[in-house]
């Protein structure tokens, strides 16, 4: 009985030896976890709430564990996770076989303690933001899943450590900042992977033969790196690819022979290279769903066997050398959704049945030889976003229909031998903001209810035969930025109503037969470049109110225009635009004008100016008088201010105040003017106390002539007024408290003009301190601090407010510097600020920001997220390392610092140094250049690549340069010109 009752205590005492290793097992996994989640944030998706110390591991959201309850996945992507990784932590749960992290916004380095998750099979950490190198994975040799694609890493990645990888089937390591090394060898001996995704990771030299053994590949990618040479035969025997991504590089000559045999490809993307020669042996490919080749130099015709593929979708083939037609049946058997074949040598009919499916979006035939006309079938196309036809020998009318396609917001029809008349079907094109019709026969007048196209930004519809009256009901289009009817017969006044379109920038009815005067509201356009009114029958007086307007271009020569023209528009560059107006003449002495004034009559000029001063005198005699005497009157009423609240004048304060608007408005006087426009000025107020205000004093919108000009001063940047971007301005900045905004102490507003009070920035823009003869000479350390405190800024505005705002005009003229150089964010005359409940602000059709800094994807989709501001503080990035404008000539042709920096990091191998502004210290170049990284990954093409401005502030931290030198000031280039 004794032996019995000692086995059963033995049982006892080993399975409470067990239990108690399960515990402390549990306790130090919670305790591991718990650390994990002290490092990360999660705002936004609170799936870490669910971590809490009282209950099982196994219960957290995002955690899996094996049958012997320890922690076996750890899986948080796309959690809108912030912060670091404790790697040393992670690596410590012994059972950890997958970590899944992707898609999220971590930072900081994947440290060396990673070589010690050795039982992991799966790992994802692409689409972050960490730094650095990334470590020796050797030891990693279970892994089969590995992702590290658009991680944010850096260097020079550890090649050699993947040939023990022998396990990985699917390996992502692109959009990375590596440097440059040969195509990796070591990836050939990975027979196993099905997927292969190394684009954009810094490779060069060729693409060997031997690639052929990955013969499991089914996804291949190995675009936007420095492979050149022709496409090895050895692809042709990868028989299960289904997709092949091979552009931006420099490969050349023809497809291989057998690349036919690939007849599983779905995706094939070899655009931007220099390959040649027909593109038969694609003929085969009969599951393609997607064939983009454009960018090349091939030539020759397009397989008929095209016309049959069941699954086409996509075909891009522009700038190429092409001929012969299209097949007639192309797209005709799928849900086909575009096509370019933009800039070849195509001839023949355009395929009727691309959108016979209704999924056609874009129609981009541009720049060949088409003829025929446009066929009836894409009048019903309602699918469609895009239509490029121009540059062709297309000939007769245009559907009805495809005027009043209700989602087209781009129609180019021009360059064509087209005829027929605009139908009233246009009134239904409620998304079209270009239309572009030049050079063609149209004939016929507008339609009056054009203006119900409510979306139009661009009207080019020069060298036809229309006819007619301008419709005034084109005043209604209050996106409209350019107006183009030149070359045509229209007939009467031009309407006054265009003085409405307060975005117009650019007008141009030259060479028609127009009549009467100029309308006097042309002169209140704040935007107005370009005004082109030449060889019509106008007559009357160059009105005034041009005077100020910020004209390049004005040309109303060959009218019957007559009277002095305004001095202000009395200049030389102007001359030529007056030739051809004999009644015209000027005060001042230009080429080719005669003078106003005439022998005799002198005396009755002198006579005028004696009226006129005897005039003003007693005007000025008056007005003392009626002020001395409402002084007295104030101070017999025992009021102690030096001058008396008008009741005209409503002030209202968004920060306790030491000034009142009597001091403010006192002040606005002439010797106080620093910043002058057509509708106000600003001014530079010192107080009593000590304390000195920028004042921007706005006139409203509807005051007569003076409406809304573009305002440039040192210490506001440059703002904008009227009633939208004074509303923009007031309410994104009135509740807004940080360090680096600016602050607007208050607004003061009369029954015709706004006063905005702003605290004073005495050394005025980053774009003055960059650019200008203003500048000072900064070291890095300036700069720095600079980025970083812009970046915290719009981290603030984007992040921390309870109501995000977008600024939408980011640029270093309105990055303002305090009397320590700190920077504010200013001039928000553009901002959106995000709905309550969350929703994004919605796309416009008016091009909000300045050339330079604007995202590419605005040209295409006028959409503006906080994305769109990410990519501008990039560019401003790039200004402080570069010292560079965003455009300079050295660029190139059409290129903008953007592509500059890109092109000049892609040719060269010393990580940007060499881009770094002379000016700055050698020891400090590096730390520059690590910026200049940073800067890259903000202008990405594709905005879901950007990081967020949360990240962008973690990113510039952690390159914080390790010895911040003192600013050094000096006044720099005192006898160069602006």
């Amino acid at each position: 009985m004794a032996s019995m009752f000692s086995g059963h205590r033995s049982i006892v005492i080993v399975l409470f030896s067990v239990l108690c290793m399960a515990f402390h097992a549990c306790s130090d996994e919670l305790d591991m976890l718990l650390q994990i989640k002290a490092s990360l944030k999660d705002s936004d998706s609170r799936v870490l709430d669910t971590w809490r110390a009282e209950d099982s591991v196994c219960s957290f959201s995002g955690i899996m564990c094996n049958d012997k309850q320890k922690v076996q996945e750890i899986n948080l992507s796309q959690e809108n996770l912030a912060g670091t990784l404790p790697f040393d932590v992670i690596c410590s749960l012994d059972s950890l076989e997958k970590l899944s992290l992707g898609s999220n916004f971590l930072s900081g380095k994947i440290s060396d303690h990673l070589a010690n998750c050795t039982k992991l099979t799966y790992l994802d950490l692409g689409n972050n933001s960490f730094s650095g190198e990334v470590p020796d994975l050797s030891s990693l040799t279970r892994l089969s899943f590995l992702s590290l694609n658009c991680s944010g890493v850096s260097g020079s990645f550890p090649w050699s450590s993947l040939r023990n990888l022998t396990a990985l089937t699917f390996l992502s390591l692109g959009d990375n900042l590596f440097e440059k090394s040969p195509f990796p060898l070591e990836i050939l001996n990975l027979d196993k992977l099905y997927w292969l995704y190394l684009t954009n990771s810094s490779i060069e030299g060729q693409i060997p033969e031997e690639i052929e053994n990955l013969s499991l590949l089914e996804n291949l990618e190995l675009s936007d790196n420095f492979l050149f040479g022709k496409i090895p035969e050895g692809i042709t025997k990868l028989a299960k690819l289904s997709q092949l991504e091979l552009y931006d590089n420099n490969l050349s000559g023809n497809f291989p022979e057998g690349f036919g045999n690939l007849t599983t490809l779905r995706k094939l993307d070899v655009s931007n290279n220099s390959l040649e020669g027909d593109i038969s042996v694609l003929k085969s490919l009969v599951n393609l769903e997607s064939l983009q080749l454009f960018e090349n130099k091939f030539s020759g015709e397009i397989p008929g066997e095209f016309g049959e593929f069941e699954f086409f979708q996509e075909l891009s083939l522009y700038t190429n050398q092409f001929t012969g037609s299209l097949p007639q049946k192309i797209g005709s058997w799928s849900d086909f959704i575009y096509i370019d074949v933009s800039e070849n040598l195509f001839t023949g009919l355009i395929p009727p049945d691309m959108c016979k499916k209704g999924s056609l979006t874009d129609l981009l035939l541009l720049q060949n030889n088409f003829t025929g006309g446009i066929p009836e079938t894409y009048a019903n196309c309602s699918s469609l976003t895009r239509v490029r036809v121009s540059k062709n020998s297309l000939s007769g009318s245009v559907p009805d229909g495809l005027w009043g396609l209700p989602n087209v917001n781009l129609m180019d029809l021009s360059m064509n031998q087209f005829e027929g008349s605009v139908t009233s079907n246009l009134r239904e094109a409620k998304s079209l903001s270009q239309l572009f019709l030049s050079n063609n026969k149209f004939s016929g007048m507008l339609p009056v209810m054009m203006s119900d196209a409510s979306s139009l930004v661009e009207i080019e519809l020069g060298w036809n035969n229309f006819s007619g009256e301008i419709p005034s009901t084109l005043g209604e289009l209050k996106n409209l930025s350019s107006l183009h009817l030149e070359a045509n017969s229209f007939t009467g006044a031009i309407p006054e109503s265009l003085g409405s379109c307060l975005s117009l920038n650019d007008i141009s009815l030259s060479g028609n037969s127009l009549s009467s005067g100029i309308p006097y509201s042309l002169g209140s356009l704040p935007s107005l470049n370009s005004l082109n009114l030449s060889h019509n029958k106008l007559s009357g007086k160059v009105p005034l109110s041009l005077s100020s307007t910020r004209l390049s271009l004005l040309d109303l020569s060959n009218n019957q225009l007559s009277g002095p023209i305004p001095d202000a528009l009395s200049v030389e560059v102007f001359s030529d635009g007056f030739l051809g107006n004999p009644g015209l003449c000027s005060n001042k002495r230009i080429s080719g004008l005669k003078s106003c004034s005439s022998p005799g009559s002198t005396e009755s000029a002198q006579l005028k100016i004696i009226v006129s001063i005897v005039i003003a005198g007693a005007f000025v005699a008056i007005l003392s008088l009626a002020t001395f005497l409402y002084v007295m009157k104030s101070k017999k009423n025992g009021q102690n201010c030096p001058m008396t609240r008008r009741d005209s004048w409503d002030m209202k304060h968004y920060h306790v105040l030491s000034f009142s608007e009597e001091e403010v408005v006192k002040a606005l006087k002439q010797e106080n003017l620093i910043g002058t426009g057509g509708s106000g000025n600003v001014y530079k107020v010192p107080l009593s106390c000590g304390k000195t205000l920028a004042v921007k004093h706005v006139w409203k919108s509807n005051s007569g002539g003076h409406k809304g000009f573009q305002m440039s001063s040192p210490m506001l940047g440059k703002g904008k007024s009227g009633s939208p971007e004074y509303d923009a301005e007031v309410e994104a900045l009135s509740s807004i408290r940080h360090v680096n905004v600016v602050k607007l102490y208050c607004s003061i507003t009369s029954e015709d003009s706004n006063l905005l009070v702003y605290e004073y920035m005495p050394n005025g823009s980053l774009w003055d301190q960059l650019h200008t003869c203003q500048k000072i000479s900064m070291d890095w350390s300036v700069r720095y601090d600079i980025a970083v405190g812009a970046a915290r800024g719009l981290e603030y505005l984007h992040h921390g407010y309870d109501r995000p705002v977008i600024h939408r005009d980011v640029k270093s003229s309105n990055i303002l510097l305090d009397e320590n150089m700190k920077p504010r964010i200013a001039d928000f005359g553009l901002a959106k600020i995000v709905q309550p409940n969350g929703a994004k602000v919605a796309a416009t059709q008016m091009i909000a920001g300045t050339y330079g800094y604007i995202a590419p994807e605005y040209a295409y989709t006028y959409k503006v997220d906080e994305k769109s501001d990410i990519y501008s503080f990039g560019v401003v990035l790039m200004e402080l390392v570069t010292g560079k404008r965003p455009t300079e000539p050295e660029f190139g042709e059409n290129k903008d610092i953007v592509q500059w920096v890109c092109d000049s990091m892609m040719r060269s191998d010393d990580s940007g140094i060499g881009l770094v502004d002379s000016t700055i210290s050698e020891e400090s170049k590096e730390d520059a250049a690590r910026v200049l990284t940073i800067a890259i990954r903000c202008t990405m093409k594709v905005p879901n690549l950007r990081p967020s401005m949360r990240v962008v502030v973690q990113m510039l931290e952690e390159v914080e340069p390790f010895k911040l030198s003192e600013i050094v000031v000096s006044k720099d280039g005192e006898n160069c010109k602006q």
